[in-house]
């Protein structure tokens, strides 16, 4: 264990009494946390509803029956007998005088421009975009793309589909028109809601283009609603102006659901093959948000909170869905988080004095790298930090508590999935927090570490695994519950595999070590890649690293790492690798040496800052890279093909 591991954050008794984990505490009459980790176990219905009434979800018609499982753990349904829209649970801010006025959105551009809505306001132009919507003919259980950059636009557009209770398939903004057709022709949408374009680090990104070849290639596709300029969309009779539809009448009542009817559907990328369309419901993803907000982020009325993410991944929904089922002020960022240069965050922080603030690892590495510019803003509002997306090491964990967070704000690692919601483990502000580890299970998820077979394994590396449903995990994939049982539910039977490596120390600390997939056997001892690129981040010549497996005729697997320097990196690659290969001695032993050490300008990467082994992997091997719908950078492709052929 590093000296960075002893950096171990401890709460205050301010802490933990002004905890929204305290509240719920008294309300089921218990004392403890760990108390009320084995009673969300234990009695789930119980604790669910408790958590329910806390986080005020409204109801139009009460649940009579939790959890019916007659379908298999695999097919759960939720709070059978009740009827709900999840928005319903968004706007009633909009109904208490204290809370209308108070803001719900705050959009700032990227070149500077800011937009917002009080919780009157947003609740006034949901219900106005949705009767447009209505008007217009989009109907109960229709699919609607979103490719539209984030922002006042994003939130409304969003929460109007789901209150006609129509189906949301986000889009990620970068996605190129081959990724667009595959996810609107798996659900045969009907309707597409698009931007013309955003700005990226200074300069316009076109999407008209993109959205007239995507538009000619979805035969099930009957209207598309064009946020800005529609002069060079070519489709057909049926373009909207998105302004236009936003002006209607709002004569519309939210439509009634059943827990389980879908409001979204996402779709992830597979290893190979087409992505796979999560399908989540209005009694679960929601409530599953609304919960964590709650229980991990300590989020509560009135705060502002800020994570810059793609409404076109989980994250997008998950940030909004945070702020607003919580009461809170959700700030939305569109642009490049280093334009114009490194402040813009701080800065960011400072302009909107935001109390709660997420980053994925990736950028604060990059912060991190910048770190004079990085905190020239006033970050004395920061009261709580989150990471998620992707494994942090110690370093920058460390790092972010004491820059963003003064020292004494607690950083919530928070891991789970575009198929679960929200968090398979976090943390939770009334116990220690160790750098990039998780205290706690969330609540109500049976997490577990498994071997083979699905034993038990405490201290060991084994499978992050799931051993009962629960809240928000997947209705199926988007019809394929075959694919959706290949996926979680056949390699143990009854037991969800997520695919992760994963930890659970003796201590009660969890560590999340890599995807299962990206699995390293060095020396006859599996390994994560997440171990091996944290001990290489300790190197301060090293940025960024990616550790991958590669075939050895000799040794089985042999260990390739590909690094991105830092500005303290200096010398020949001879003496850089020297340095790495007696760290690596040092802190992993010899048999962990790297055979062969790349020095890049960039590593692939997903626009949510994810590193692509798979792809690194695959092209270094001379492999098809498999899907490339989701990543950002394609010039990193040429990199490692070129440092292939070293």
């Amino acid at each position: 264990m590093s000296d960075l591991m002893r950096h171990e954050w401890q709460p205050t008794a301010d802490d933990i009494g002004s905890s929204n984990v305290k509240i719920l505490l008294e309300r089921l009459g218990l004392d403890h946390y760990d108390e009320l980790l084995a009673f969300s176990n234990d009695q789930p219905d119980a604790y669910w509803k408790a958590v329910v009434e806390f986080c005020g979800i409204v109801w139009d018609v009460g649940y009579d029956t939790f959890l019916d499982a007659s379908a298999g753990p695999e097919f759960p349904k939720w709070f059978r007998g009740g009827q709900l829209n999840w928005v319903n649970s968004v706007l009633k801010w909009a109904s208490d005088p204290d809370t209308a006025g108070q803001l719900a959105v705050v959009a700032e551009r990227e070149e500077g421009s800011i937009e917002q809505l009080t919780y009157r306001d947003l609740a006034k132009r949901v219900a106005s975009f949705a009767a447009g919507l209505k008007a217009k003919g989009v109907r109960r259980g229709d699919r609607v793309g979103l490719l539209i950059e984030n922002g006042v636009e994003a939130t409304i557009t969003l929460l109007s589909v789901a209150w006609l209770g129509a189906i949301v398939v986000p889009l990620f903004s970068g996605f190129g028109v081959d990724a667009i057709v595959s996810r609107l022709s798996s659900c045969s949408a009907r309707v597409l809601i698009a931007t013309t374009g955003f700005s990226r680090r200074g300069k316009w990104v076109d999407t008209c283009t993109l959205v007239n070849e995507a538009t000619s290639r979805l035969s099930a596709l009957e209207m598309v609603v064009w946020k800005g300029a529609n002069e060079s969309l070519i489709f057909n009779d049926s373009v909207l102006d998105w302004h236009a539809v936003a002006d209607a009448q709002p004569a519309v009542a939210p439509e009634r659901m059943s827990p389980e009817d879908p409001f979204m559907v996402i779709y992830t990328s597979g290893t190979t093959g087409k992505p796979k369309g999560a399908v989540h419901t209005h009694g679960g993803f929601p409530l599953k948000i609304a919960h964590d907000s709650a229980i991990h982020f300590n989020v509560k009325q009135g705060d502002v909170f800020c994570w810059p993410a793609d409404i076109g991944w989980i994250a997008g929904s998950l940030v909004m869905s945070s702020a607003l089922l919580r009461g809170a002020t959700l700030v939305c960022y569109d642009g490049a988080p280093d334009f114009p240069d490194w402040s813009r965050m701080s800065r960011l922080i400072e302009r909107h004095r935001v109390t709660h603030f997420g980053s994925a690892p990736t950028l604060i590495r990059g912060l991190s790298a910048n770190a004079e510019l990085a905190t020239q803003g006033d970050l004395s509002t920061v009261r709580l930090l989150i990471t998620a997306g992707e494994g942090i090491d110690p370093e920058h964990f460390v790092w972010f508590q004491q820059a963003f967070g003064s020292g004494r704000r607690p950083v919530i690692n928070y891991t789970g999935g575009t198929e679960v919601s929200g968090a398979l483990l976090s943390s939770v502000i009334v116990k220690p927090i160790v750098p990039s580890g998780f205290n706690t299970a969330s609540p109500s998820v049976a997490v577990d570490v498994v071997g083979p077979v699905g034993e038990p394994l405490i201290g060991q590396i084994g499978e992050l695994a799931v051993r009962k449903p629960f809240v928000g995990m997947t209705q199926s994939f988007w019809k394929d519950d075959e694919r959706y049982l290949d996926a979680y539910w056949r390699t143990v039977p009854g037991i969800w595999l997520h695919g992760d490596l994963a930890m659970h120390r003796e201590d009660g600390h969890w560590f999340m070590l890599g995807r299962s997939d990206d699995t390293i056997k060095l020396a006859g001892k599996r390994v994560g890649p997440a171990e091996i690129e944290e001990v290489l981040l300790e190197l301060p010549q090293v940025a960024e690293a990616a550790a991958i497996g590669v075939d050895d005729p000799v040794k089985g697997q042999k260990l390739v790492v590909f690094l991105v320097c830092g500005p303290q990196a200096a010398g020949s690659l001879p003496q850089l690798e020297e340095t790495v290969a007696r760290h690596v001695d040092q802190r992993l032993g010899r048999p962990f040496r790297p055979s062969a050490i790349h020095v890049v300008g960039q590593l692939p990467k997903t626009r949510s800052s994810k590193i692509m082994r798979r792809v690194i992997r695959s092209v270094y091997c001379g492999l098809p890279p498999g899907d490339l719908s989701s990543l950002d950078n394609p010039a990193a492709i040429d990199e490692i093909r070129m440092a292939a052929q070293d």
